[in-house]
């Protein structure tokens, strides 16, 4: 097979038993070259021996569910906090599982409360002695004892995991009915690895036609905790924390290795949890450090077992990735020949693009082929728009793509859904086209990126390059920056507090740095911004030419008398109260200047940061709201600071911070350098290929002209339309 072709290849189509037919038809209608089964579907003999290659989904930990049964202190666990419970007398009683779904947790009464257990006075923040609780396993509650009227208390307890979330989600969403309960195993412990590697050494031999092992993913799933009703009232959904991987045989093991035990409390901290917004402690690092390092063996010898039998192994960056950070030293280790995620906009792309040590990157479309999205929308049901949908997604992603090119693209789910939807099917069909003829431009040299290098900083770095805590998430400011960004010609790379104290400063081939989130938040920085090193070290790279971009809350922290710890660098602060007494700098804002001059129709930054104030008379206003700057600009010594009180990722706001960018890094003659005159359309310039690619992002027919190193291009574009233009 041409692996150039426009019309076949780099598609993974989901097939059904009970639809051959129509499973072959689309095979070949949307060119796909790999049939793969799915969660609730199999292949039946005539898919898997027809001209295809075949993928076979297998999750380790949920595969002998008769095993689970038969084993069940070998389940997973987690340790959960009770919810709080004010006390009316001396005494009180704590239902442990009350909110929570009982269908997914169950206590582990097995290892000593006694131990393993921690009851809190939250009023006080002390912990209560365990002489002063008792638990009855019968009612699962918690009775204290000398309790102080009016305060509230807590429990933190361990459970069970005893329905694996991931299946439970496609139980209760395909409403699958009396199907059995899949459960979780835990391979920390020797026995459950003995079990897992007796059944996938079955499995391999008998799956001789597969080609490849699509692992989902590996042995921990992200964090979700359900409510009661279970009917999507999660409690938390945070794709990024290790929540799922405690357990108190994991911190037995733990605690050998690192020469310390954590405590309950380090993991539930008071309720927060460790999700991805929290700075992460030290003992943090460690835990994910150590359960990396658990995965990854045992991971590797799993996948040994793969190659071995003669088959590839490919692993989703999604369910069950917790420990195998793919950007991190590691990863190398696995041995892994390809990655796949399910997503649906720009950084997730990049997320799997830019994903280092495997030969193949593939991304899973959406919507999923499931009557509901997993978005919530209709999607296949009464009333959905399927092709409406997976365009939307499509557009996004598309600008992602002309940056950083991926392998393949795919579809899981029910492929029957698609039948009463002949426009997705011929949708899917062009776009298929349209993917393939950005592959094969990247199959021969990679896009030009402007030569600008930005960094985004937080306390995770580059440990969650192009990732959050999930899905893109409106309102937060940093997942809507690293949206626009993921399309944007500008080199970008992700940094940590930790990278710029180890390296004493900020790396001098950075051109601006951006800060973006809110107070105490992992991506504004938290407690990092009260160590004068990182205030020293920016406002030293600032003041040597470089730029700063701060959206939000930047650098705050409730710390000195400061707010913004870089107020002296930004120009701004914001107001919390304490200083009402002190008058304000007036001003007038000044929208003629070049960071606007794409946004005559004005500046909706959707939800902003309010209270913003000028720190002096240096700082210039280009837009307000409420009295208050929204956008102001300032030169700090040599270098240059933009400061946004909020940010919505939308054409006309990736444009702005792609001006900002170029200001900010004292650039702003390239905007002729392969850069679009209308905003709702972008470009891409492949060199050895020759070829530019002109995108429209919007609904509506657009024309713009690409000025270039190469002369002006004048393009015209139907809705939602991309071009390939041949340039010499």
């Amino acid at each position: 097979m041409d692996n150039r072709s426009l019309n076949t290849g780099g598609f993974t189509l989901p097939g059904e038993a009970g639809y051959e037919t129509l499973t072959l038809e689309l095979a070949k209608k949307w060119g796909a070259d790999v049939i793969r089964d799915s969660d609730g579907t199999q292949l039946s003999p005539e898919i898997i021996e027809s001209d295809y290659d075949i993928y076979s989904t297998l999750c380790l930990v949920r595969a002998d569910n008769e095993w689970a049964k038969a084993n069940r202190s070998k389940l997973q666990q987690c340790c959960v906090m009770s919810r709080p419970v004010t006390a009316a007398s001396d005494t009180v009683s704590v239902d442990l599982l009350d909110g929570y779904f009982k269908e997914q947790l169950v206590i582990n009464a097995d290892d000593d409360p006694k131990e393993w257990w921690q009851v809190f006075d939250r009023t006080t923040g002390e912990e209560v002695s365990a002489s002063d609780w008792s638990f009855d396993a019968a009612s699962g509650t918690v009775t204290i004892a000398k309790a102080v009227k009016w305060h509230r208390y807590t429990v933190n307890f361990f459970c069970y995991r005893i329905w694996e979330e991931i299946s439970m989600y496609n139980h209760v969403t395909n409403d699958w009915g009396d199907k059995e309960h899949l459960m979780p195993i835990d391979p920390i412990y020797p026995e459950a690895r003995d079990q897992i590697r007796s059944y996938l050494k079955r499995w391999l031999e008998e799956h001789p036609h597969t080609k490849v092992v699509r692992l989902t993913s590996m042995f921990y799933n992200f964090w979700w905790f359900w409510g009661d009703p279970e009917k999507q009232k999660f409690i938390v959904n945070d794709w990024g924390s290790y929540e799922f991987s405690v357990s108190t045989g994991a911190i037995r093991q733990f605690e050998k290795e690192k020469g310390y035990r954590p405590k309950s409390e380090d993991f539930v901290n008071a309720g927060l949890y460790n999700n991805s917004y929290k700075v992460p402690s030290k003992l943090y690092r460690d835990w994910m450090d150590f359960v990396n390092a658990f995965v990854v063996e045992f991971g590797k010898e799993c996948i040994d077992m793969i190659h071995e039998a003669g088959k590839l192994a490919f692993v989703f960056y999604n369910d069950h990735w917790i420990g195998i950070e793919p950007y991190n030293e590691r990863f190398k280790d696995f041995g892994f020949d390809g990655i796949i995620d399910g997503i649906f906009n720009g950084f997730e792309a990049r997320k799997v693009a830019e994903c280092p040590a495997v030969s193949v990157r593939e991304i899973r479309m959406h919507p999923y082929l499931f009557p509901t999205g997993v978005n919530g929308e209709p999607s296949f049901l009464p009333g959905g728009k399927p092709t409406d949908e997976c365009k939307r997604y499509w557009t996004d992603i598309r600008r992602a793509l002309l940056r950083k090119g991926v392998d393949r693209v795919g579809f899981g789910g029910y492929l029957h859904l698609v039948e009463n939807h002949p426009d997705f099917v011929d949708y899917i069909e062009s776009m298929g086209h349209e993917f393939r003829a950005l592959r094969n431009l990247h199959l021969e040299g990679a896009s030009q990126e402007a030569p600008v290098k930005v960094a985004l900083l937080t306390a995770w770095g580059n440990t969650r390059a192009w990732a959050c805590c999930g899905h893109f998430n409106r309102g937060n400011y940093y997942n809507e920056v690293m949206e626009a960004l993921s399309g944007m010609s500008v080199e970008t790379v992700f940094i940590s507090f930790d990278d710029i104290l180890e390296n004493g400063g900020v790396d001098t081939s950075i051109d601006v740095v951006i800060n973006a989130g809110l107070v105490d938040d992992s991506w504004s920085g938290g407690d990092y911004w009260t160590d004068p090193r990182i205030v020293e070290a920016i406002s030293e790279f600032v003041a040597n030419g470089g730029g700063l971009i701060g959206v939000g809350e930047p650098t705050a922290q409730r710390h000195s008398s400061q707010y913004f710890q870089l107020s002296h660098v930004l120009g701004v602060d914001r107001e919390l109260g304490r200083t009402r007494a002190f008058n304000r700098f007036e001003f007038e804002p000044n929208a003629d200047h070049f960071i606007l001059q794409d946004n005559q129709d004005g500046l909706e930054l959707g939800k902003k940061v309010d209270g913003i104030y000028l720190f002096d008379t240096q700082t210039e206003v280009l837009a307000a709201a409420n009295g208050t700057p929204a956008l102001s600009v300032r030169s700090f010594e040599k270098g240059r600071c933009v400061y946004l009180a909020g940010y919505r990722y939308d054409a006309a706001n990736v444009r702005l911070l792609l001006r900002a960018i170029l200001w900010s890094a004292s650039k702003e003659q390239l905007m002729e350098h392969w850069q679009c005159s209308n905003y709702f359309t972008e470009c891409a310039y492949y060199e050895k290929a020759g070829k530019l690619v002109v995108i429209n992002n919007s609904n509506e027919p657009q024309e713009t002209v690409v000025l270039s190193p190469k002369g002006e291009f004048s393009v015209s574009l139907a809705a939602n339309e991309s071009k390939i233009l041949e340039v010499s």
